[in-house]
């Protein structure tokens, strides 16, 4: 038995919950994954996973297992790394989480672009709004939007993330244009789950800063879902400019009160640690600093 690749499938099974899911991730049939999960089982004399119809579950042996695999297996990775010689083409698969809006408007291409200069490489990006454990999900890079990066990280600024309020010429026909961000409470605004749901700052350059209470009958937890309802004419939505530029261009949204500026925030790229930086992680990282200096969306 390949130990190392057992080790591989086990700990993929053991994030995904699903054998059917590692057999496509690892381009491995379900019965190889089946089996490799078994022989780690027989070579460890214990049982790792329990099975039911619905789930896959780690045992407390699997859970003890499962860290000593991850250590293994990123103790593997350095040593090929650090013993491939100079030149060596960049290869193995990349794992990288970001929000939809971000990786649909931006990222999606710039992945594109960089696999194009490095043909062996392979990348597997995870959308997701949510806060994920870079460690445990074996993360490589993740791209977040924030004003304050989670500090356990190591975070490298790669672009300014301004955004604007929007929404459809229908809409406004109808409800009218608001002249100043008071205005807003008298119209229907769309909130985004995790930034500013029901309250919206923005500063003015004569007037200073404005807080304004916004009701929100339609909330989503993704921009691009709030850029549809926007431009289906359902309400006024604060969007970030990386996303709703060429719509704003064909006139299919309309920018309100620009001359007032909701809160700047950052694109940043986070990884786990310094120390052992994969080859391919440095080279990505370097792409998306190249690709995204000096951007405005």
């Amino acid at each position: 038995m390949d130990r190392l690749t057992a080790m591989r499938v086990f700990a993929d099974v053991a994030q995904t919950g699903s054998f059917t899911a590692t057999s496509d991730r690892l381009e491995m049939s379900r019965a190889m994954v089946t089996r490799y999960v078994a022989e780690m089982e027989q070579w460890l004399g214990a049982r790792l996973l329990q099975r039911t119809t619905r789930s896959v579950t780690l045992t407390d042996a699997g859970e003890q297992c499962l860290r000593r695999c991850l250590q293994m297996l990123a103790l593997a990775q350095e040593v090929e790394e650090e013993t491939a010689p100079s030149g060596t083409a960049l290869r193995g698969q990349l794992r990288l989480t970001c929000s939809m809006s971000f990786g649909y408007a931006q990222l999606a291409a710039a992945l594109g672009d960089f696999l194009a200069l490095h043909p062996q490489l392979k990348v597997d990006l995870h959308v997701s709004e949510g806060a994920v454990n870079l460690v445990a999900e074996r993360i490589d890079l993740a791209i977040r939007i924030s004003a304050d990066p989670d500090p356990a990280l190591i975070a490298r600024p790669l672009a300014v993330c301004d955004s604007v309020l929007v929404a459809a010429p229908s809409y406004l026909d109808a409800a009218g244009r608001p002249a100043q961000p008071a205005q807003l409470a008298g119209h229907c605004c769309l909130g985004h789950a995790n930034f500013g749901r029901s309250e919206w700052r923005f500063t003015h350059a004569q007037a200073g800063e404005q807080r304004v209470s916004v009701p929100t009958r339609f909330t989503a937890n993704d921009a691009v879902v709030l850029m549809a309802a926007a431009r289906a004419g359902a309400g006024i939505a604060l969007q970030p400019t990386y996303l709703v530029r060429p719509l704003v261009q064909e006139g299919v949204l309309e920018v309100l009160l620009p001359d007032w500026e909701p809160p700047r925030l950052t694109v940043y790229a986070l990884y786990p640690s310094r120390r052992h930086l994969a080859p391919a992680v440095r080279a990505l990282l370097d792409f998306l600093v190249q690709r995204f200096d000096g951007v405005r969306w």
